[in-house]
């Protein structure tokens, strides 16, 4: 039986760290993705809808505000999907949009339905692209970057492992942006007291730091879930942690 990966690709990775979604880190994820098929189902929660938008569009009055962000969202979410589905297509992978919020993982009844889509687009042997509906949505387009709705959705589906690939290697012992004397924290066996490891620094792209990303370990604990964050600029890092030929913070519930 494969295992699950839930692959969380934050803005700063599909933008390559520039204000332009990367066609050739697309072609890397889903080389990649081709590749682990036979031994993995593999779950994408993929941010950077705000970023395509902006590629793409250019619309006088808009501002840092909620309201324009969301708006930037609704245009930029199929354009998005239809770069991973032309892409993953020319590998021969099929893709379906989920459009999910963090409440459909508060009600009973909607979780339910959530895992069985989901589970069931894997048995059709189709790639769920999970973001948030950031129409009706503000809670990861202001703080997270859909790394809380990466966890959720590793939750419901009973994933084996959450991978969240990020512009940075892993949690350092303080932030490597700051200090180059920083050291990789490679095995987390405790949540407490990482706070004091965390140095953010202001993005222009995503707006998940390494604060989010550990209250998304802290989900995935509740569930006996394995989480990654690893360097995903690095060509082929998925097949790099995977075959153990890359260094990056894991934590093991």
């Amino acid at each position: 039986m494969k295992k699950k990966i839930v692959l969380k690709i934050g803005t700063s990775t599909l933008t390559m760290g520039t204000d332009r979604i990367s066609y050739g880190k697309i072609e890397d994820i889903a080389r990649q993705i081709k590749d682990v098929q036979k031994d993995y189902d593999v779950v994408i929660v993929s941010s950077g809808a705000i970023a395509t938008a902006r590629q793409f569009v250019n619309i006088e009055g808009y501002d840092n505000k909620v309201d324009s962000k969301q708006a930037m969202s609704a245009i930029g979410q199929p354009k998005l999907f239809g770069i991973f589905e032309e892409i993953f297509e020319s590998f021969g992978l099929r893709v379906a949009q989920c459009l999910m919020t963090n409440k459909e993982f508060l009600d009973a009844s909607a979780r339910i339905n959530s895992k069985n889509t989901l589970n069931k687009l894997l048995e059709f042997n189709y790639i769920p692209i999970v973001n948030e509906n950031d129409t009706i949505a503000i809670e990861e387009i202001m703080l997270g970057d859909n790394d809380k709705l990466s966890a959720l959705v590793a939750c419901v589906i009973d994933a084996d492992r959450l991978v969240i690939a990020s512009d940075i290697d892993g949690l350092f012992d303080s932030n490597p942006k700051i200090n180059k004397n920083a050291k990789l924290i490679e095995q987390i066996e405790d949540l407490d007291n990482l706070d004091k490891f965390v140095e953010e620094v202001d993005s222009k792209l995503g707006t998940g730091g390494m604060t989010s990303k550990i209250e998304a370990m802290e989900i995935c604990k509740q569930e006996g879930i394995e989480v990654w964050i690893l360097n995903g600029l690095r060509e082929n890092f998925l097949l790099n942690a995977l075959n153990g030929k890359s260094k990056f913070t894991k934590f093991k519930a």
